[in-house]
């Protein structure tokens, strides 16, 4: 659970304030609270670069290489190149649907055999899988006119052209590179197939702002770049290498795409951060508070960071909250920190919460605590 850093400042506009725990005034003993307020630092979970960290080491001077370093130390320059698969989450129409234009073309994954599609008065064009999926139908149709089959083509199948139109269950995106309808236990989802600097065009603006100093920027694009080779090369998702959301980074298409983020991009070509000769996990996250988090690789390690700025934030718990999210303990009555890290703040980021309630005292991982509670990070403190 991570907000990208250019969400950070809209995203703290819009905490609560401090709440105030009511007391009951009727009667010696005091009621249960109701709600719990808190406060911390940072967004994400701090491990590897903080982006805000990276701004603040590019104003201070620091290249791009150097806030790298700083963040994955261990690491070294290396190369990685070929394409990225994405999968496009918010592409949930039953079929893969464009627009028409000039030079298009569909391609059967499966031989590698391509065909143009040149019909006259062409509007749209559309992939759909036959009813048992084994076939993908390509599909034309007019502006004034439905659909007609003009090709099924054996296993799966993509539209190629520099770049797309693609019609998403709301709204539409550009996208470059291949789109293709992918088989997926019976049924189809829409993979975006382009090399990875084309595919970090689309990542970096949405991932930090593009004012930044231009190191920040080259370090955000290195870190990327590193984070999607990572992912590929790892393995294990079969028909894509990376998602389109925060569960992998944020990637919206050439509609994403900015100028100085563009350029940061084309100043790093290919380069990424390896450990062992392989491309490392380059984690990141928004802020980190102060004090990055150790990782499970080596080059992740927990320290001080004087470059990430302190922003605090506030937000408020309820105990109806908590409840929904442990119904097990009963009506809550009481939330506590029990155990921290011991870096930073606080003593650290919470590592446990204790839950008390009418039925049961529970206690639950810090993590889970904050993601259930949607807390910016785990480094907080119960006020």
């Amino acid at each position: 659970m991570r907000l990208p850093a250019r969400a950070l400042l809209a995203a703290l506009a819009t905490v609560l304030p401090l709440a105030v725990v009511p007391v009951a005034t009727s009667s010696p003993a005091a009621a249960a609270p109701t709600s719990w307020s808190l406060e911390g630092y940072g967004n994400g979970h701090g491990r590897g670069m903080s982006q805000w960290g990276a701004e603040g080491a590019a104003s201070k001077g620091l290249t791009y290489r150097q806030i790298l370093a700083f963040y994955y130390p261990g690491t070294s320059v290396g190369t990685a190149k070929g394409a990225v698969r994405v999968l496009l989450t918010a592409a949930t129409r039953p079929g893969l649907v464009i627009d028409h234009r000039k030079g298009l073309t569909v391609r059967s994954t499966r031989t590698g055999t391509s065909y143009p599609l040149e019909q006259k008065d062409a509007w749209r064009w559309r992939l759909s899988g036959s009813a048992d999926n084994s076939t993908t139908v390509v599909s034309v149709r007019g502006k004034d006119t439905g659909w007609t089959v003009v090709r099924r083509i054996p296993g799966e199948a993509e539209f190629m052209a520099t770049s797309m139109r693609l019609y998403l269950g709301s709204g539409a995106k550009v996208y470059r590179g291949r789109l293709r309808s992918a088989a997926v236990d019976g049924k189809r989802v829409v993979v975006n197939v382009l090399s990875m600097d084309n595919y970090l065009k689309g990542v970096v603006p949405l991932e930090v702002y593009p004012t930044w100093h231009r190191a920040a920027l080259r370090a955000q694009a290195v870190a990327a770049r590193t984070y999607a080779a990572f992912e590929r090369d790892a393995g294990g998702r079969g028909h894509f290498d990376v998602y389109d959301t925060t569960q992998s980074q944020v990637y919206g298409g050439v509609g994403a795409e900015v100028a100085s983020t563009t350029a940061a991009v084309a100043a790093t070509a290919g380069e990424v951060r390896t450990y062992g000769g392989k491309p490392a996990f380059t984690q990141f996250s928004s802020s980190n508070g102060g004090w990055t988090v150790a990782g499970t690789q080596a080059y992740l390690k927990a320290k001080q960071d004087t470059y990430d700025p302190l922003r605090p934030w506030t937000d408020t718990v309820t105990a109806a909250e908590v409840q929904r999210a442990w119904p097990a303990v009963g009506t809550v009555t009481g939330l506590a920190v029990t155990e921290r890290d011991g870096n930073g703040r606080y003593g650290g980021r919470a590592l446990s919460v204790r839950i008390t309630g009418t039925k049961k005292t529970l206690t639950v991982d810090g993590s889970d605590f904050r993601s259930r509670m949607g807390l910016f990070s785990t480094l907080f403190r119960f006020v």
